[in-house]
């Protein structure tokens, strides 16, 4: 083995010293060179709608309520640095002990997970830097550490960091905290509110009380150790912070447009650059939106309208363009003001017969046509485990006789639906399900098929998308680009050709049959569901509607745009005032027709391989003069039935009286 020899050893050493050393006083030299840097910059963070106005603004390290140090409680600045940097008066920008200990496990761990950031560095990064975990970044925030230890006192510092750091809940800063919390000025915090107060800023969206009081009383705790173990209090003033009960007076902010879209555009934001939440907020972004302001005022107005303002009742909306997935308009509720939950997509709740369209996707694919008829009668199912399911009708009615499937979906018939979903098994349905991108927990029983899993609002709405964009996969999303605060794109959407997930004939003939709630045409044994609203849309849609005692859905779309509308408690209790149940359709469908006003007439487009008739409704056979009623419906080449209708037949023969005909002519009509 070779060994190198011990002089050029230690002029190796030597130079590595000697670069290091020059390299320290270059950074030093050049930080000098370059002057203080400015204690506040812009770092908020801009979203835009789809046409380029500006819709929100994020905060970043901007804030209205800057405090002197002596104009804070001295339990929140020494909480501060006993958890953040327990030597920050005595180091120069950086704790080289905490430093070479967090070197050490990133790089047995291979990862930049572990920090020993100072509070001169976090304020660094706030100030100046985006909160991306790299070595460049890292780098960066060393020589801006290095500026401001060299040209602002330790106390200019602190009071920077106190002033700018988020404690979330946009909350930028102690004395804007201290008022969103407890309704107070920084000066009169308790021991109890300060230690909870500087425990959230290492992770407001796990350390806000308001997200995880645990994890919040959890950290509170520690702080309070930190402050015990450095004599900053007592024991007895630990114990009595411990055990006092901390009465949160959340003071909210006027929400601004379209306040559960902004946020679900900075959550997707913060997916695609894989940032949390917070950094987003802080990194003075520019994000660029799919939303439609003019949409947006539509849906929030049409739900106002509806729904009393005194009401306990919620609601949640969602629209998007269908060719791409691009969500134009989102309600998460009735006001953000009173609950940020989004229930458009955090939400699960039964589906109800929203769910029939996919069952009868997956049965139209399996040999159905327009025309398959079934009984309508109370029946009974035996299920594999021997237990015994009868699904009954809206308001227990039944045609008593066979109905196709174009009518059962128009009338939504439960039993249709149960024996389609028995036939061809459950596991088909459960199979198309996923085709269609949703996600949760379908069992293989006989009422899946009447929607007894949980679905989101949003994930509703682009299953439906799938059909109204001829079969091709969406997803919906609300950010089309991102620029930094250079204005260097680090993110934009690709539109490529979308993938085709569905056959186009089976959603072609699915969305014409869709068409058939609103078509009064195929009144049956009772109304078609969508009758109550028919009279106000002036154009083609397809849509289904789905109730169940604590859900109500209305979806619906056309060529152009797909659009859900929920309502229901969030408690899941009954809606037993009945005019609620109706409140979906009515939102549905005057936002539809006011968000189509002015446009051109568009129809679906039709693709080869299938072919139109009229059919009677009744009969599933191919109308005749004769025939009362009937209606234009679609088949796959080869599926179209070949008989014309002869139950409308006006020939005097037809109108004999069943007494006169013989034995001979009942029996043949009862078997053949």
């Amino acid at each position: 083995m070779r060994f190198w020899p011990k002089k050029f050893f230690n002029k190796m050493v030597f130079a590595f010293i000697v670069t290091g050393i020059l390299s320290l006083a270059f950074i030093y030299l050049l930080a000098f060179l370059m002057g203080p840097p400015k204690l506040a910059g812009d770092q908020s963070t801009i979203i835009y709608d789809q046409s380029g106005e500006i819709i929100g603004e994020e905060r970043g390290i901007e804030t209205r309520h800057w405090l002197k140090l002596d104009e804070i409680s001295p339990v929140v600045i020494a909480a501060t640095i006993a958890t953040e940097d327990q030597h920050f008066f005595d180091h120069n920008g950086f704790d080289y002990r905490r430093i070479a200990a967090a070197v050490l496990k990133n790089i047995t761990t291979t990862s930049l997970k572990e920090g020993a950031s100072t509070v001169t560095q976090q304020y660094a990064r706030n100030l100046f830097l985006s909160p991306e975990k790299t070595w460049t970044r890292k780098i960066k925030e060393a020589f801006y550490t290095v500026r401001l230890e060299m040209f602002y006192s330790k106390e200019e510092i602190l009071e920077g960091y106190l002033n700018t750091i988020y404690y979330g809940h946009g909350a930028y800063g102690i004395e804007a905290a201290s008022n969103y919390f407890f309704n107070k000025s920084a000066l009169d915090l308790t021991v109890a509110e300060a230690s909870m107060l500087a425990g959230i800023p290492k992770g407001p969206t796990y350390y806000s009380p308001l997200n995880d009081e645990d994890s919040a009383k959890q950290r509170q705790r520690l702080i309070l150790q930190n402050l015990l173990d450095q004599h900053i209090i007592t024991e007895a003033e630990q114990l009595a912070a411990v055990q006092e009960e901390l009465i949160y007076s959340i003071t909210p902010e006027e929400s601004g447009p379209a306040p559960y879209f902004r946020n679900q555009a900075l959550q997707e934001a913060s997916s695609l650059l894989n940032l949390s939440p917070d950094a987003i907020r802080t990194g003075g972004y520019q994000i660029h939106t799919t939303l439609d302001s003019d949409l947006q005022r539509m849906l929030e107005a049409n739900i106002d309208e509806t729904i009393q303002p005194d009401s306990e009742l919620e609601a949640a909306a969602l629209a998007l363009e269908p060719s791409s997935g691009a969500i134009a308009a989102m309600v998460g509720g009735k006001d953000y003001r009173q609950s940020t939950y989004n229930r458009a997509v955090d939400a699960k709740r039964m589906s109800g017969s929203t769910l029939k369209p996919l069952l009868y996707y997956t049965a139209l694919h399996h040999g159905y046509t327009a025309s398959t008829q079934l009984m309508s009668k109370p029946t009974a199912f035996e299920t594999e485990d021997g237990k015994v399911y009868q699904p009954s009708n809206f308001n227990g009615y039944y045609a008593n006789e066979p109905i196709t499937l174009a009518q059962a979906l128009a009338l939504s018939d439960n039993v249709y639906a149960v024996k389609t979903n028995m036939y061809l098994g459950p596991e088909k349905l459960i199979d198309t399900v996923e085709q269609f991108g949703l996600k949760g927990d379908f069992q293989a029983v006989p009422a899946l098929a009447l929607g007894t899993a949980s679905v989101s609002v949003k994930d509703m709405t682009v299953a439906y998308g799938m059909l109204a964009n001829n079969g091709r996969k969406i997803s919906g999303y609300t950010v089309e680009k991102i620029l930094d605060r250079n204005g260097k794109t680090v993110y934009e959407r690709k539109q490529g050709e979308a993938e085709q997930v569905l056959d186009p004939k089976t959603a072609f003939i699915l969305t014409h049959l869709m068409t058939g709630m609103f078509d009064v045409e195929l009144n049956g044994y009772t109304a078609v569901t969508g009758s109550s609203i028919s009279d106000q849309l002036t154009r083609v849609y397809a849509g289904k509607s789905g109730t169940t005692n604590s859900d109500s859905w209305m979806i619906g779309y056309s060529p152009s745009l797909v659009t859900t509308i929920w309502t229901g408690y969030d408690d899941n209790r009954p809606m037993q005032i009945v005019s609620e149940t109706s409140y979906a359709k009515e939102i549905w469908a005057a936002f539809m027709e006011e968000a189509h006003e002015g446009q051109a007439q568009d129809v679906f487009a039709m693709p080869s391989g299938v072919v139109g008739l009229p059919i009677d409704p009744v009969s599933g056979k191919r109308a005749t003069p004769d025939c009362g009623q009937s209606r234009i419906m679609y088949f796959e080449k080869g599926t179209e039935p070949r008989d014309y209708c002869s139950e409308h037949d006006l020939d005097e023969a037809d109108n004999v009286n069943e007494d006169d005909r013989g034995m001979f002519e009942k029996w043949f009509d009862v078997f053949f």
